[in-house]
């Protein structure tokens, strides 16, 4: 089942995705894909609808990111022997575990901006996880149980504030429209093996990332397993997963996101996202002009 999140930014209603990649609403049925939402039965009764039955809308509708309600937007490191070899990093012995601000999320689509001051930009494709029920200390042999499905992220990351400013990853890693999801939440029964989905990013059209998560070090059950030890995870919180080779501080020379471009990116069976990259003094101007924000 594919679950959505669609309309303006901070109204997004839920939808579904039927068989033929149609849209259909779902806010005659549910508030919001958040919550309570997430939980096996409601995804039970939620599967056994007819798409059919409920209305469609039209194919240019905006897509919001498809969870709500996230209160903890985690992230892990180095998480992919290939990418961890491309920098010259050694293969962590536990999960590099960081935090991405909530209010960085955004939709699939929507424009991503670069912060004041930003010089190094960079992109990273990653397959994230949707917590569907409340965990703490789980085993990893049940952990998926806990999950209510996985979906695409772009961790967007300014190298220079995560690196050379000091202090912990974080600052580099959660500024506004920095977390683009979706523009699916898939769930797990669409999912046989999340240790074989291919990755890929191009930057105007240019491939720049290609992995699969074959090579991730930390598996989807052994992260929430294990974060599930130094934290309480939530209905809706997010794991974003890390990344394969390809990013552009790896590149030589370095390549950095600039105004104007454009970045798509896709995971199997997760769908694709499309991100034009404006400046900040050009968003601000955007908005004052009364255009829309996305």
């Amino acid at each position: 089942m594919k679950l959505v999140r669609h309309g303006d930014v901070g109204d997004e209603k839920p939808g579904l995705i039927d068989a033929e990649g149609g849209l259909r609403d779902l806010s005659g049925i549910l508030r919001d894909i958040s919550g309570a939402a997430l939980a096996t039965t409601s995804l039970e009764r939620l599967r056994a609808i007819d798409p059919e039955t409920l209305p469609l809308l039209p194919a240019e509708t905006r897509l919001g990111p498809c969870v709500g309600g996230t209160r903890n937007f985690i992230a892990i490191g180095l998480n992919y022997t290939d990418h961890a070899a491309e920098i010259g990093a050694d293969i962590p012995a536990e999960p590099i575990v960081f935090n991405k601000a909530p209010s960085c999320i955004s939709g699939p689509n929507d424009r991503v901006i670069l912060p004041k001051g930003s010089a190094k930009t960079d992109w990273e494709v990653e397959l994230a996880i949707v917590i569907g029920a409340r965990a703490s200390y789980v085993h990893a042999n049940e952990a998926l149980s806990y999950v209510a499905g996985l979906c695409l992220c772009n961790d967007v990351s300014e190298r220079e504030f995560q690196m050379e400013r000091g202090g912990t990853w974080t600052k580099g890693k959660g500024c506004p429209t920095f977390g683009p999801l979706g523009p699916w939440l898939v769930t797990l029964d669409e999912i046989p093996d999340p240790s074989a989905l291919d990755l890929w990013l191009d930057v105007n059209g240019e491939r720049m990332q290609s992995g699969s998560t074959s090579t991730m070090i930390f598996g989807v059950a052994q992260i929430v397993a294990y974060l599930s030890h130094f934290m309480m995870l939530e209905p809706g919180d997010v794991i974003t997963t890390g990344t394969p080779p390809g990013v552009g501080m790896a590149r030589n020379p370095p390549r950095f996101l600039k105004n104007g471009d454009v970045v798509t990116l896709g995971i199997t069976g997760l769908g694709e996202q499309r991100q034009e990259i404006v400046a900040f003094d050009d968003w601000t101007a955007k908005v004052a002009a009364g255009e829309p924000t996305h």
